[in-house]
């Protein structure tokens, strides 16, 4: 293999690891997106929406945003982010970013929330409901994406560890060296 083919290629147990922690971080994206629920049973709001639950709803997935700033800055910061693979996974992981923008709709759903009790008129109460709603959907659809960014990011190193099962890598210590030579039959 050439020299430059070879740094082409990250290294199958950085591309493990990598693929972990996008999994689980996928996961956990998803799963908040489809359990942070604001609707009641009936696909209504409530009449008094938890505040506390929503402002959770805003915390967690800020500091869930903040684990996939730190990957991303830790991958844009080590060698593998300037090859082929390295630079589709930090456009993914770029956009999976996105999770940041879930952060503001969940905060103003709660916001919202502590205004809906107190507001007397029937159409600003109409409108804030709508308008969490609206958020509330707005920051799980980033969750989602963000799931989906991850998710992809992985399959890129999936399929990067794929190619290296077609063209191994040998390292230095592995090449393999001549025998020594056979002691010849004319020497008496």
């Amino acid at each position: 293999m050439t020299p430059d083919f070879q740094r082409e290629l990250i290294p199958r147990a950085d591309a493990l690891h990598l693929i972990g922690a996008l999994n689980a971080m996928k996961d956990e994206a998803l799963n908040a997106a489809q359990q942070w629920e604001l609707l009641n049973e009936d696909g209504q709001v409530p009449a008094a929406p938890s505040y506390t639950a929503l402002l959770q709803h805003a915390t967690d997935a800020q500091d869930f945003s903040r684990e996939v700033l730190r990957l991303t800055a830790a991958f844009a910061r080590s060698a593998h982010h300037s090859t082929r693979v390295g630079s589709t996974v930090l456009k993914r992981l770029a956009m999976g970013a996105m999770s940041s923008q879930a952060v503001s709709h969940f905060a103003e759903t709660a916001e919202r929330a502590l205004a809906l009790p107190r507001s007397a008129n029937v159409t600003d109460r109409h409108y804030l409901a709508n308008r969490m709603v609206i958020d509330h959907a707005s920051a799980r659809a980033f969750l989602r994406r963000t799931s989906e960014s991850l998710r992809d990011a992985a399959k890129e190193l999936d399929d990067h560890l794929d190619f290296h099962r077609f063209f191994p890598t040998l390292s230095r210590t592995e090449t393999p060296t001549p025998p020594p030579p056979r002691p010849s039959a004319r020497h008496r």
